[in-house]
């Protein structure tokens, strides 16, 4: 049996996505549907990374603050952040100020403005697994927090130069971004509903 429970419209939901209404918004529209292109990818690498240690619910609120701090996540635009940078970004409250993960994103866009155009888009979603390899998830407990896959992407971004990244981030990544989908069997959002 399913733990998907009843949500306020009384349609089936993983039960995390109905603890809050920020979560039901992003449950429903945006985990685990598929993001392409580098800065979307970025971003979402980044906000990953500055989840490590938090609730998810923390980078999710501040999500707006993070995108204006961090020029949108444009790769190119925080490639060019300076010493001046970071220190702004250690006094702004609308984001998460710890030092490493500022300085792991902006080294990180440093890296990946030097690959090609669909670059980190092609090396992330090559790691995707086949869904019909993936029964889907009745409960919580089906779902992994690291695969082979996910330990697979971590390794390759990381010789690729890019921080912040170890394998539970990279699954972490890999969910929302839908390249796994694991929305509970009798979730409404399964399958990009």
């Amino acid at each position: 049996m399913s733990e998907a429970a009843p949500g306020p419209d009384g349609r089936l939901r993983c039960p995390w996505g109905l603890s809050a209404e920020d979560y039901l918004t992003y449950h429903d529209t945006e985990w685990g549907r598929p993001v392409r292109g580098d800065d979307a990818l970025y971003e979402r690498l980044c906000l990953e990374a500055f989840q490590s240690g938090l609730s998810w619910i923390t980078i999710l609120r501040r999500r707006e603050g993070f995108r204006k701090a961090f020029a949108g996540f444009e790769i190119a635009a925080v490639a060019e952040f300076t010493e001046a940078d970071k220190e702004r970004l250690m006094a702004d409250a609308g984001i998460i100020r710890n030092r490493l993960k500022i300085e792991a994103t902006i080294a990180n866009a440093r890296t990946l403005a030097t690959w090609s155009p669909g670059e980190l888009d092609g090396l992330i979603w090559s790691y995707a697994p086949d869904p019909a390899t993936r029964p889907a998830p009745r409960t919580r407990l089906d779902v992994p927090a690291v695969t082979d896959e996910s330990t697979a992407l971590s390794k390759a971004l990381k010789k690729r130069g890019v921080r912040f990244i170890g394998p539970t981030t990279a699954y972490a990544l890999m969910q929302a971004c839908g390249l796994v989908d694991d929305h509970l069997v009798d979730c409404v959002a399964r399958g990009g509903a």
